[in-house]
């Protein structure tokens, strides 16, 4: 798959007569694979390159910063998941002050139809463009019938009575419902970061951890995790802990990964962590002991649950 950076980098790529999916692809749920299977269909029968453009960073970032929503997939996860639904290429347009003060007209005559030259178009209901998202579906219809191209909008995705959103995702994995971020998502959430030091309690333990300095925005409520872990690789089951380690005082958030059956050093590693169930709250210990009992507790519950799930995916992280 190639990655342009804008549109601009589109010009002489053989792109031209493409079918392009619009947006911003947070979290590429089912929802935005619809867009992309509509342009994957549309670009087999033009025999053309399907294409996914998108904006980085987010747009609400630059025109509400306080506003914005947390990121659910960092740029490269991002890319790592259209890679593997098949698309041909991916614009990411960078998205800063100069580009929102586009006017849409702008956007459509110089980027869209002057830059990419698409066959066929596929947004959402919802997409908007240009200054002050002045842009509408309705414009873009328009446009696409000016310029003599096809277009498509793909209306909302629902999940047994629930409209698959971007803004649901980050409810539910904000709350802790990993399992039903995972149907909207149609794939476990998961993190990227890299293993670095902690202050070594796990070890002491018994329950040697690896200490996730996260990449994304987005985290699971503090609490006990079964997960995945993905490095070198290969693919482990694990446990991990999200929170502040009431039983010492409490601390920064961290999230600690304890590995089944696996024994070596991870300082530095890259790892992408998927969390497939919640198996309890944070809680303060009154002793050591105490912990130490329920962390075995923890390792059994999050192995019975790990054992009922299916193999990673075409979508889990690359190992």
């Amino acid at each position: 798959m190639r990655v342009l950076s804008g549109f601009d980098a589109a010009r002489g790529q053989q792109l031209a007569g493409c079918a392009v999916a619009l947006g911003n692809f947070d979290g590429v749920h089912l929802g935005h694979r619809a867009l992309f299977r509509e342009a994957m269909e549309r670009a087999r029968g033009l025999r053309r390159p399907a294409v996914a453009a998108t904006f980085e960073p987010h747009p609400g970032k630059v025109l509400a910063a306080e506003l914005a929503p947390k990121v659910i997939t960092p740029l490269p996860r991002k890319l790592e998941l259209l890679e593997a639904l098949g698309l041909d290429a991916v614009i990411v347009q960078r998205f800063d002050e100069s580009y929102a003060d586009l006017p849409a007209p702008e956007f459509l005559e110089r980027d869209l139809f002057g830059a990419l030259a698409p066959s066929w178009v596929v947004v959402g209901p919802d997409f908007t463009f240009g200054r002050g998202r002045g842009g509408t579906v309705g414009d873009l219809l328009a446009a696409a019938a000016l310029y003599k191209a096809g277009f498509t909008k793909v209306e909302p995705v629902t999940c047994d009575g629930v409209v698959v959103s971007s803004t649901k995702i980050r409810e539910f994995i904000a709350e802790g419902r990993v399992g039903a971020a995972a149907r909207l998502l149609g794939r476990p959430f998961d993190v990227q970061g890299r293993v670095v030091h902690g202050e070594g309690r796990g070890r002491r333990l018994g329950f040697p951890t690896a200490n996730l300095e996260c990449e994304g925005e987005v985290r699971p409520r503090n609490g006990v995790y079964a997960v995945r872990a993905f490095f070198g690789g290969a693919v482990y089951a694990g446990a991990a802990n999200i929170g502040r380690k009431p039983t010492f005082g409490k601390g920064e958030v961290t999230i600690e990964i304890f590995l089944f059956d696996f024994d070596g050093d991870l300082y530095g590693t890259p790892m992408s962590v998927e969390f497939l169930k919640r198996l309890r709250g944070e809680q303060r210990f009154s002793s050591v002991e105490e912990l130490s009992r329920q962390i075995s507790e923890d390792c059994e519950a999050a192995r019975a649950a790990l054992a009922r799930v299916e193999p990673p995916g075409r979508l889990s992280p690359r190992a």
